[in-house]
């Protein structure tokens, strides 16, 4: 809700644009009453604006304010904030758990003797279905249809779920499956730069459009000059139901550009650069803000690239201020004049416009990349953030064959029925896929004509090769068909798809059988490259052991090259119509030539054409019927959406916290564990707790869809907790998948163990490395986590957002003393743990825990509660944030 101008300041002023008058928080005035903002990050006076606009005294203070301009004078400042995004952007991933949390608040209201109805989002909420078409069909022009039908086939209860949120919730409104990706839609239409509404008495107010989102990569609209980030469901839920959302003041690392990229340079390569650098630095919940003459080189989607993968380099966000590049695309992308004329004027009356006559802002700290320096890259086998140079790529891939995989000889095998052989190294997914790559025209033009010159030369990709396109919105097939690529790219074999993320959240679709039979039988280290922002183990297929991140262009000519054993960048890629060689070289298309074909074929007119009606859907979509009014019909028996238990008996008093007396490990994990380890999204094994549970209902293996389309059900997602496939739990050395040692020393399913220690009334810990939670923002990492019967987890660092979930679920997370950890202690997942002093907590406080080893020896544990602000420790106390917003609404 806007506020009616009550400010202590008086900083409410009015903005007057074509004829129509807005009022606005004026920064000037808090400027000459608060100090100079002049070189203020651009980002931090977003927040400013927004702390100015709900100024009340009692969650926005004066003192709030004040710090946030004292920020200036160390560039970082240990104080905590509320923060009220304008609206929520979902997927139907964790749009669908979300929904199913309010729909279990509307019960659980109704329980309490209050109006169900008060479950409503007071602010503008967007659910875009992109996570849930799968590759099951491709390298045909029927590709496309037959994965949509089958898409709704396997998703209707889930579909007929959202409709009825759609229906059910006010100002929520959902994009029905086929439009787009969430990130690139909301880049291409949702987004507003800034954003109006009426305030209580009725005058429109024009403040900054900022948003939090279901999704780590909500981070692309920052490439528009919109500040948002990811957040987990739960937390994202509360920001619905009108709570503010907790931070602390921000570091904000500048990083500045210069120079431009060099010819045949894509935006790939150069945040991939980025990614690299960053992460090297450090910048784990910090804004990152972009700088320098550099900016101006960069295109619009360009940025959005840039800024998408800000959880890949660990920031919270990653900001470009409004300048002309800003009016240029929302001219492109069909907004209305009166909204252009509208951001231009009040990004310059705020100080919010990027001026090269400006001095630069203050930061906390900076670094520098001149775009000149960026070479050819890709970013492998295992996180984005190890970027390999593309001449590299061969030697990197056979030392990681020999380091990691311990493969001393190099087989080639047979592939039954083809007339081809398989080896490691060899590439047998090809994928452009997920926001963001799909959102950049250069790079998709670049792959076309990559394909288009491969075509005309007489290649074509490997046959063992599954190749797709899903694109991140409907615009790039119109601008891909006006420009006759889509045809050459069909003959490579890259047809549509989908739109929607597909291979880059994991549903790549299974291989053909022979390929994967193959593999399996032989233990081959298969690969998939592909134009996305993961490539987590076991994320983009169970089949592919190492995974390359890389440009589009790039990945078409990986297919027809057909393996990671060669260097790409000098080697042939096979032998043309005439039979001689073909190399990158002959193929890669100039600057000029990408350029001509972005002038002549994306235009204004395909953005107003694709998203006149962006909510309406297709005929599947609207012939979905909806049950249910106010509160929902749980179906009876469904394995897709289920009613939690997380308001089971739940009353007006919380129950009182009690301490953690002799907890057992339920693992022991080293670094980078990752949302996907934690809560994996993509296939189920059939002999997993998860896979049991389907078959004992009564569901075929060819039915059981992904961890991903099931998180509206709790008893599969507390089953497929932990259980990625190549997660490695360092009680049972030497195996993978989700394993541990139950209480009596036998190996069971991690699943089975909790359950086993939940009957005997035993609370568990894990222990972690470093980067405990790195990844997507998915909420069912601590919903599982807490469901399994886990108090608290013990890592050496954690992620910004997994670690907000948690403390959201009423996990208590703790963190390693600097140089501490499991490896260093010799713990080893034998001991129990106990912590005292659970209900008297304080934000960052110091905690010991005691540690009772094997043999009775005890040892003195020093940690620090890594709950940061009292806003998250009421959260903790009430046992999760759902509870906390139930209850302050139920009273």
């Amino acid at each position: 809700m806007i506020p009616t101008g009550q400010d202590s300041l008086k900083t409410r002023s009015t903005l007057s644009v074509g004829g129509a008058s807005f009022a606005y928080y004026d920064l000037g005035k808090a400027g000459a009453a608060l100090g100079d903002i002049k070189r203020l990050p651009y980002s931090m006076k977003v927040l400013l604006e927004n702390l100015l606009r709900f100024e009340d005294g009692v969650t926005v203070t004066r003192d709030d304010l004040q710090a946030m301009v004292d920020w200036q004078k160390e560039r970082r400042i240990s104080r905590e904030i509320q923060y009220r995004p304008a609206r929520v952007l979902m997927q139907d991933f964790t749009g669908v758990p979300a929904v199913v949390d309010l729909a279990a608040m509307r019960d659980a209201m109704k329980q309490l003797g209050g109006d169900p109805k008060k479950i409503n989002p007071l602010v503008p909420v967007h659910l875009v279905i992109d996570h849930s078409v799968m590759v099951d069909e491709f390298g045909t022009p029927r590709a496309f249809e037959d994965n949509v039908a089958l898409e709704y086939q396997r998703n209707a209860e889930r579909y007929e779920f959202l409709k009825w949120g759609s229906q059910s919730f006010d100002d929520f409104k959902v994009v029905p499956p086929g439009t787009g990706i969430c990130h690139q839609v909301n880049l291409e239409n949702i987004a507003q730069t800034v954003w109006t509404g009426p305030d209580q008495t009725g005058e429109m107010v024009a403040y900054p459009d900022t948003l939090v989102g279901t999704d780590s990569h909500t981070t692309m609209v920052n490439g528009l000059g919109v500040l948002g980030w990811g957040v987990g469901g739960i937390e994202a839920e509360a920001a619905m139901l009108g709570q503010p959302v907790s931070m602390l003041i921000p570091e904000v690392v500048g990083f500045r550009l210069s120079g431009s990229l060099s010819e045949g340079i894509t935006a790939t390569d150069l945040v991939l650069t980025v990614t690299q650098m960053l992460r090297a630095k450090g910048v784990v919940g910090s804004f990152v803000e972009f700088f320098g003459p550099g900016l101006a080189a960069l295109s619009l989607a360009d940025r959005a690239t840039i800024a998408n993968m800000a959880p890949e380099y660990g920031a919270t966000c990653g900001f470009f201020p409004i300048d002309a590049r800003t009016i240029e695309y929302l001219k492109l992308t069909g907004r209305s004049d009166d909204r252009i004329a509208l951001v231009e004027a009040y990004a310059r009356a705020q100080g919010m416009w990027r001026d090269e006559s400006a001095p630069e802002p203050l930061f906390t700290d900076t670094l520098e990349l001149d775009m000149l320096s960026v070479m050819p890259s890709l970013a492998g086998p295992r996180r984005p953030q190890d970027r390999v140079v593309l001449a590299d790529v061969d030697d990197r891939f056979n030392d990681e064959l020999e380091v990691t995989y311990h493969k001393a000889t190099d087989p080639r095998v047979a592939v039954e029925g083809a007339d081809h052989d398989l080896g490691n190294g060899d590439v047998v997914i090809a994928a452009i896929t997920s926001c963001t790559n799909t959102s950049n025209p250069s790079v998709l033009v670049a792959a076309g004509l990559v394909a288009r010159k491969a075509r005309a030369l007489g290649l074509t990709r490997k046959p063992w090769v599954k190749t797709s396109l899903a694109p991140g919105s409907q615009v790039v097939t119109a601008y891909l068909n006006e420009s006759g690529l889509s045809e050459d790219l069909d003959a490579i074999g890259f047809n549509l798809v989908g739109y929607g993320c597909t291979t880059c959240i994991g549903n790549s679709g299974p291989l053909p059988e022979p390929i994967s039979k193959a593999i399996n039988e032989h233990d081959l280290v298969a690969v998939s490259v592909l134009s996305g922002n993961r490539n987590f183990e076991g994320r983009v297929s169970p089949d592919c052991r190492a995974n390359y991140l890389a440009s589009p262009p790039l990945v078409v000519a990986y297919s027809l090259l057909g393996t990671v054993r060669a260097d790409l960048s000098t080697d042939p890629l096979g032998k043309g119509k005439d039979g001689q060689d073909v190399y990158l070289k002959d193929i890669w298309p100039t600057n000029d030539e990408v350029r001509a074909l972005v002038d002549a074929h994306v235009h204004s007119a395909m953005f107003k054409e694709r998203y006149a009606d962006v909510f309406a859907g297709d005929a599947r979509w609207q012939g979905i019927a909806v049950t249910g009014g106010a509160t929902y019909q749980w179906p009876a028996g469904s394995t897709y959406i289920a009613n939690p238990p997380y308001f089971e008996g739940m009353t007006m008093t919380p129950k009182p916290l009690t301490d953690i007396v002799d907890a057992k490990t339920l693992a022991v994990f080293g670094d980078s564990i990752t949302t996907d380890h934690i809560s994996p999204a993509g296939s189920i094994k059939a002999e997993s707790p998860a896979g049991r549970f389907l078959q004992d209902h009564q569901v075929n293996r060819g039915e059981f869809n992904s961890y991903g389309a099931r998180r509206g059900n709790h008893d599969v997602m507390m089953r497929g907790t932990f259980a990625n496939i190549r997660i490695r739990n360092k009680m049972l050395p030497g195996v993978e998948g989700g394993m541990t040692r139950g209480p009596d020393g036998e190996e069971l399913a991690i699943y089975d163990a909790a359950m086993k220690y939940k009957d005997a009334g035993t609370p568990l810990v894990v222990l972690a490395g470093k980067e405990y939670g790195t990844g997507s923002s998915r909420d069912w990492a601590a919903k599982g986590t807490v469901l399994l019967g886990v108090r608290a987890v013990i890592a050496e660092s954690f992620e910004r957002i997994h670690r907000s979930n948690l403390v959201g679920m009423g996990v208590l997370p703790l963190q390693f003393e600097d140089g501490c950890g499991a490896n260093t202690l010799g713990l080893d997942g034998s001991e129990t743990y106990s912590i005292d002093g659970v209900a008297d907590l304080t934000p960052r406080q110091d905690v010991v825990v005691k540690v009772t080893k094997a043999d009775g020896t005890v040892m003195s544990l020093n940690t620090r509660c890594r709950i940061d602000t009292y806003n998250e420790l009421e959260y903790f106390r009430a046992g999760g944030i759902l509870p906390f917003v139930l209850r302050k609404l139920a009273a």
